[in-house]
C-alpha cells in the first residue's frame, strides 16, 4: 500500500524530493493533484510504500530542514 508523505507545491519540487529519495533507496511515486494535472504548478503527491514511510519522513524532513 502506497501512502503520502508530503505535498509539493509544484511538480518540479515533487521531482526534486523524489531524485532524493530514490537515492536514499526509497521507492517513490508522484500523483498529481487537481483538475489540471498536467500542469507544474499544481500540488504534487510524494508517496511512498507504508512500510518505508517513516523513514522517507525522515529523510525528506532532513532535506526540507536544510533550506
Amino acid at each position: 500500500m502506497w501512502t503520502v508523505i508530503y505535498i509539493a507545491p509544484t511538480r518540479s519540487v515533487a521531482e526534486k524530493y523524489q531524485k532524493a529519495l530514490s537515492e536514499e533507496g526509497i521507492l517513490v511515486q508522484l500523483r498529481a493533484v487537481g483538475a489540471y494535472q498536467q500542469s507544474n504548478n499544481n500540488s504534487v503527491e510524494i508517496l511512498v510504500p507504508e512500510s518505508e514511510a517513516e523513514e522517507a519522513h525522515e529523510i525528506l524532513t532532513t532535506i526540507i530542514g536544510r533550506k
